[in-house]
């Protein structure tokens, strides 16, 4: 796996943790114990500090940046859907950002929240716990109850599938 230390940073990524062959790992980046960071995703922290928590995971294609004001902070039990841009904005716990969503500077996500599919977060933008948020801009769809049952099946099939790809890949060409 490309992981690359720049200057003095050098990514600190937990034994647990899993990361793709093929993902990018720079710089001062941190990554939790059974957190999964899967092909393609990179997690570039040049300008400031990228912190993943435990049991998190960062899927196929994501950007994960930051910047010198503002860190990233992903919380624990994150899902981070398939091509996935988050630029200095904080995660809480057990949130779920659907595939194709941005979550732009100074913006928050809730612990259990969901930001659904294609949804843009705008710079600063602050979505409560346990909420959805959709749209361009999203705003948060009044009267969704979030499903736990949801949440919990994407942290295990992913701490699972995690174990199961440092067990069985292998590169055959």
């Amino acid at each position: 796996m490309p992981v690359y230390a720049l200057g003095d940073s050098e990514p600190d990524i937990h034994p647990e943790a899993y990361v793709h062959p093929d993902a990018v790992v720079i710089g001062n980046v941190t990554i939790g114990a059974e957190s999964s960071i899967w092909p393609t995703a990179v997690l570039r922290g040049d300008d400031g500090r990228i912190e993943v928590g435990a049991r998190t995971s960062i899927q196929d294609g994501s950007i994960i940046h930051t910047t010198a004001f503002e860190p990233t902070i992903i919380g624990d039990e994150v899902t981070v859907g398939h091509n996935v841009h988050i630029e200095a904005a904080r995660i809480g716990n057990r949130a779920l950002i659907s595939s194709g969503s941005v979550v732009l500077n100074g913006s928050s996500v809730g612990e259990g929240a969901i930001v659904a599919a294609g949804a843009v977060v705008s710079p600063r933008a602050q979505i409560p716990p346990l909420t959805m948020a959709m749209g361009v801009p999203a705003r948060v769809r009044e009267g969704y109850e979030v499903n736990p049952d949801l949440v919990q099946y994407a942290i295990d099939s992913y701490i699972a599938r995690g174990k199961r790809f440092r067990a069985e890949l292998r590169r055959i060409g």
